[in-house]
């Protein structure tokens, strides 16, 4: 807990407030050195690197004054920022004719950053600046993905921050049936969707120029099925993308189960299922990655894979869904049927490999099934989720790709099969 009322006395005062005074002497260069860039690309600025630094350091002086005198002058301080901010956005729009008004927020939220160092919340602070400048930097980078995203996408996004921030806090915090707990159900749906998103927006930003193989990388983490889908449809229109086209569905393969070892962590933090996982997933990933290299790289394409938004309330519902019915029936599975009944459940690999991996480290954690049988199940999942591909690809590609995928993708399924009758005796025997 930081201590909100600083402590000014004895032969420390003076060290003290040296020590805050360097701190928003720091923050404030580093946010005005971001100011001061802007200069080179031809911008005319009100404040730079020493208005935004004066700023800080009055925010800090003003509120230590207040806490050793009256705290009018902090409140003097902060009416006289707001006017000065206030001018500044005036000769911006007014005189120079340059639309906008963040210069004139962020000298104000600088000053706000100095009064909070007085009040010792030095991490608030630091961490305030950081965020700060780098919005201030990535400014073209912002503008340019508000204005690509499309109205489906906006709304999606609403959505889904409602689930977050209205949703999960009403959701009870208890099991039902001895194993669905409802909030976490919509933390591990929050947490998965938002990694997938990181990609979803990396793939939407450098589209396929890089190469379709890339394209595949980031689209399996959002959803291995639909690139896969995705990119044969884009073969069969043209063919001299076959080779790319089947090094990009490989590897989407390949970053779909390293986004289940994910899934297994975000789900187990003790990373228990996620070391059953890891030898056979790496394995299987290295031999793909090694057959891609071996490919050759094919024709380069500007076409977009569309695939929709994680935050899609429908994917985060039925992902939420699915969840919670492969954990039900997972558990009841294990009741009549044993271990047996378990891997039964990899079935919905065929559906979704990244639910069956949820729901089978969920029920690990949960003490129904041992952590090597949560392994085993989401390893088979990914196995069974290639064989999906091979028909995936058979329906929406052209043939010469589907022949390669399914020649290909054989071996993965025997060899992932091979490796996870070893590994099971292994981890059965060992452990």
């Amino acid at each position: 807990m930081f201590d909100l009322v600083p402590q000014f006395s004895g032969s420390n005062t003076d060290i003290e407030f040296f020590q805050k005074l360097a701190l928003a002497t720091f923050i404030g260069i580093l946010i005005g050195i971001e100011r001061e860039h802007r200069r080179s690309e031809g911008v005319e600025l009100i404040a730079g690197v020493r208005s935004f630094t004066i700023s800080c350091i009055a925010g800090m002086i003003s509120s230590y004054l207040a806490t050793l005198t009256n705290p009018g002058v902090l409140l003097v301080s902060l009416a006289f920022f707001a006017a000065i901010s206030a001018i500044y956005a005036y000769i911006k729009n007014a005189i120079l004719k340059q639309p906008g008004i963040t210069g004139s927020i962020a000298l104000y939220c600088t000053f706000l950053l100095g009064v909070l160092i007085t009040y010792n919340l030095y991490q608030i602070a630091i961490v305030g600046a950081v965020v700060l400048t780098l919005l201030l930097a990535e400014k073209r980078p912002l503008h340019s993905f508000a204005t690509n995203l499309t109205d489906t996408e906006i709304i999606s996004a609403v959505r889904f921050l409602a689930v977050v921030f209205i949703l999960f806090p009403l959701a009870p915090d208890e099991l039902f049936l001895g194993i669905i707990n409802p909030r976490w159900i919509l933390l591990i749906v929050i947490t998965v969707a938002t990694i997938s998103f990181i990609s979803f927006i990396t793939l939407r930003k450098v589209g396929t120029r890089y190469g379709l193989p890339l394209s595949g990388i980031l689209g399996g983490l959002v959803n291995s099925e639909a690139t896969a889908g995705a990119i044969a449809s884009m073969v069969k229109k043209r063919n001299e993308l076959t080779a790319s086209g089947y090094a990009g569905i490989l590897l989407s393969n390949s970053s779909m189960l390293m986004r289940n070892l994910l899934i297994a962590f975000i789900v187990d933090p003790s990373g228990r299922v996620l070391m059953f996982m890891l030898p056979p997933q790496l394995l299987i990933t290295a031999v793909a990655v090694g057959t891609v290299l071996r490919s050759k790289d094919g024709e380069p394409v500007n076409e977009t894979i569309k695939l929709e938004s994680p935050f899609a309330l429908s994917s985060a519902i039925k992902f939420a869904l699915g969840f919670a019915a492969l954990s039900v029936f997972s558990t009841f599975a294990n009741m009549w049927a044993g271990v047996t009944g378990v891997y039964a459940t990899a079935l919905g690999g065929f559906i979704s490999s990244a639910v069956v991996t949820a729901s089978a480290t969920a029920l690990a954690v949960s003490g129904h099934v041992s952590y090597s049988t949560a392994a085993l199940t989401a390893l088979l999942a990914g196995i069974i989720s290639t064989v999906n591909k091979i028909l995936l690809v058979k329906w929406a590609g052209s043939q010469g790709l589907a022949e390669m995928v399914k020649e290909t993708f054989t071996g993965f399924v025997i060899l992932g099969t091979v490796v996870l009758i070893i590994w099971g005796i292994f981890i059965t025997y060992v452990y």
